[in-house]
């Protein structure tokens, strides 16, 4: 991965942002990030991509977001899923991306909006959260991702600042992701990650 500036705090999801940043599009114009909190992602991508989008329902979050704001970056308080009211175009972003956001929703509908909004050659690519089971090798991998994770927290989250946001358990194993993000994304890579994590990247037809 690139070396890229680190944001002002970390957590399991800040941890996986250079993942995104290295799978951002050549020459993407426009990006739009689902769940955006309070724009630390958009603020990063802003650095690579000339416009950025992030989309949150929580007023709260928005409105710290538009105070950090950089240039090339909008916020818009809504919900994704809204086709009529989000004020989101569908088919306009060239990078969609979704971090630990899909699991507040139904998957399928989430994957198969998230697809609607990106333009023809755009890419999609969610880090996501899920429940462990659904196979032995999902438990194994659960249980060998606690020491790090116990490690990780420790020392590199002492002192942080981080943003308290909406907390949702995941109710869909990473069994059910794989199987559903196949069926609504043919030919999507899937990847279980550390931290809980899994990543699912997707390029749209056309």
């Amino acid at each position: 991965m690139t070396d890229y500036p680190m944001t002002d705090y970390w957590n399991h999801n800040t941890h996986y942002h250079p993942l995104v940043l290295d799978r951002i599009p050549a020459g993407a114009a426009k990006a739009l990030d689902i769940g955006c909190g309070e724009g630390s992602l958009v603020r990063r991508l802003a650095g690579r991509v000339p416009e950025v989008t992030g989309v949150d329902r929580s007023g709260e979050m928005v409105r710290r977001a538009r105070e950090r704001g950089g240039p090339g970056t909008s916020f818009v308080e809504a919900d994704f899923l809204d086709r009529a009211g989000s004020g989101l175009t569908d088919g306009t972003y060239d990078l969609v991306t979704a971090v630990a956001v899909l699991h507040h929703v139904d998957l399928a509908d989430g994957l198969t909006r998230a697809a609607e909004l990106l333009a023809p050659g755009g890419r999609l690519v969610v880090v996501g959260c899920a429940r462990e089971g659904g196979s032995p090798r999902d438990w194994a991998f659960g249980l060998a991702t606690v020491l790090p994770a116990a490690v990780a927290n420790r020392v590199r989250s002492r002192g942080s600042n981080a943003p308290a946001v909406p907390v949702t358990d995941p109710v869909t194993s990473y069994a059910d992701v794989r199987r559903t993000a196949r069926s609504v994304l043919p030919g999507c890579s899937y990847r279980r990650l550390l931290y809980w994590r899994y990543a699912l990247v997707w390029r749209k037809p056309g």
